[in-house]
């Protein structure tokens, strides 16, 4: 039905056909805002739980040094990699960190990393990198 005086149906139909499209569902309910552990927000504070080790996906063979963080702002636990040589020394169980996302596709895990979103910034308080190299120390809490 597409005649002289179908515009108001046309239009209420394609209203109601939009829902069935995931794209535009997921962006009225804002459905990646809300499954998002930092919720839309660029960093985060959390309590390390523990240190452990990811295996790298193929074609690639090396272990990556992460921490499991619990989120202080709503429990939720991810997994934060710790970058470059030695940073794994710095940082201790209890310790609170500051993580960042690491910025691959659409917020999710870069290169050979699988299921690692995010990366540390701060130890508590004081830049890993600066404890990491040795100009400042790490505080105790």
């Amino acid at each position: 039905m597409a005649g002289e005086f179908a515009a108001r149906k046309l239009k209420k139909d394609r209203k109601r056909h939009q829902w069935k499209q995931s794209v535009y569902k997921n962006r009225v309910l804002k459905l990646r805002k809300k499954k998002d552990p930092l919720e839309g927000c660029p960093q985060a504070k959390g309590i390390v739980l523990e240190k452990r080790v990811v295996e790298q996906k193929q074609p690639h063979s090396g272990l990556i040094k992460c921490v499991r963080v619990r989120l202080i702002k709503n429990g939720k636990q991810v997994t934060a990699h710790l970058p470059r040589t030695g940073a794994v020394n710095h940082v201790s169980e209890h310790d609170q960190v500051l993580i960042q996302g690491i910025g691959g596709s659409q917020g999710g895990a870069v290169g050979s990393m699988s299921g690692v979103k995010y990366s540390v910034v701060k130890v508590n308080d004081v830049s890993l990198e600066m404890i990491r190299i040795g100009k400042k120390q790490k505080s105790v809490k």
